[in-house]
């Protein structure tokens, strides 16, 4: 299947993470906003950095609208002890300059006003400084780098194949609400950004994006609009790490024709997810809504979970259902490691954090990986975790799951 296959890769991480290198966007990225950016991060070994931040006006990141290139400084500090596997950073800033390109100009000038009086009309094709020791005029823009305060590098591959060997830098996720960003202290990541060194050979967009600079943003190239067809099984494409210390995997079924779904979800003590702690098997119904107003080709839906299973993997997870009180998760007193139970007559695990009945609101789109797999992605949940309809205005969440077509096609790894 496919989740053997993302079991059979080797994944290492690294601590302290030696960033040292260029480090380059592979997609179109979709931030809360929402934001279409592309990123191209250059890491000194002195500790210096030079970060060039791309924005574009439309969803496939091919109408360039200003770039960002900030200068400054960044060093590992210590393990995450909130996020297992990462490493806190500190850093500081030492220049940011502003590019604007064609008629987002003045777009940008209306921003900038709140926040600076800037001395002269933005042109486009001109650098203006945003930031320096003096003044900062970055809070217009709701700009902060505070991703920087959480990092991974990961190295992963298959035996035998080293065509397939794959460097990503994960950076700390963005705050979901604009103005929270500069105070935001990272709980989860960013889509990675992939090594242009290891990756530019395959990668097309990674080759783009690194030969950009901040007069030439780089420009993907279209795709055409995929229509969000959720029919059939997806896998996740990695190891997913969420805000709150979870690792997990998913493996998703939808039947259009009957708008059922089902899924499970694995749960693990670690990031690469090898040691697992509890998997939740839910099941339901969803209708499909109205398409994105906000990202093109995106479609919103709602699901409702109507019933759950859940299975201790672990001796730990098993004990603490065992001492919990009445009908708070299952049968008082009756939990087994690897024996699953249903939870549904209890109205879910309140322990786990799931609860029966839920709704949930969700934000699809389509994308392809460069093996031409299909890719599902869902909207972010807001960083405060509420589960309501603002989730389905933010941007694509950071792991995408994978179509699984045959067994073949299931062997996608993004």
């Amino acid at each position: 299947s496919g989740l053997k296959q993302l079991h059979g890769q080797q994944v290492t991480g690294h601590l302290p993470p030696n960033i040292t290198g260029h480090w380059v966007s592979n997609s179109c990225e979709v931030r809360p906003g929402p934001e279409f950016i592309t990123r191209s991060y250059r890491f000194f070994p002195d500790g210096s950095f030079q970060a060039l931040q791309f924005y574009y006006q439309d969803p496939e990141c091919s109408e360039p609208s200003y770039s960002l290139l900030i200068r400054g400084g960044v060093r590992p500090l210590q393990a995450s002890w909130l996020v297992r596997g990462g490493a806190v950073c500190e850093y500081h800033l030492s220049r940011v300059q502003l590019l604007c390109h064609g008629p987002a100009a003045a777009l940008i000038q209306r921003r900038l006003r709140s926040a600076c009086d800037l001395r002269q009309p933005l042109r486009p094709g001109l650098t203006y400084e945003l930031w320096d020791e003096r003044r900062d005029c970055t809070r217009g823009l709701d700009f902060s780098m505070q991703e920087l305060q959480l990092m991974r590098l990961e190295r992963s591959g298959h035996h035998g194949d080293p065509s397939r060997q794959i460097e990503e830098l994960f950076l700390g996720d963005v705050h979901t609400e604009r103005a929270q960003r500069r105070l935001h202290q990272p709980a989860g990541y960013q889509t990675p950004l992939q090594s242009a060194k290891v990756s530019s050979e395959r990668c097309g967009v990674c080759r783009i994006v690194s030969s950009a600079d901040l007069h030439h943003p780089p420009v993907l190239p279209a795709r055409p609009e995929r229509p969000v067809r959720l029919q059939g099984d997806w896998v996740s494409t990695r190891c997913e790490v969420r805000p709150g210390v979870l690792f997990l995997t998913r493996q998703l079924t939808f039947h259009e024709d009957s708008q059922t779904w089902t899924g499970q979800y694995e749960h693990f003590s670690d990031p690469v997810c090898r040691h697992p702690t509890f998997s939740i098997s839910a099941s339901g119904r969803y209708s499909r809504g109205a398409p994105s107003a906000a990202i093109g080709g995106a479609v919103e839906f709602t699901f409702t979970v109507t019933h759950m299973t859940v299975t201790p993997m672990d001796e730990a997870t098993a004990s603490l259902l065992k001492v919990l009180r009445g009908r708070a998760c299952g049968s008082e007193g009756s939990w087994q490691r690897g024996v699953p139970q249903d939870v549904t007559s209890t109205s879910g695990c309140a322990a786990l954090g799931v609860r029966l009945p839920h709704t949930e609101y969700e934000l699809f789109s389509m994308g392809q990986d460069p093996s031409g797999h299909s890719l599902l992605y869902n909207g972010q949940r807001p960083s405060d975790g509420s589960r309501n309809h603002r989730r389905r205005k933010g941007g694509r969440r950071d792991e995408p799951v994978c179509v699984c077509m045959s067994e073949s096609v299931c062997e996608c790894v993004c």
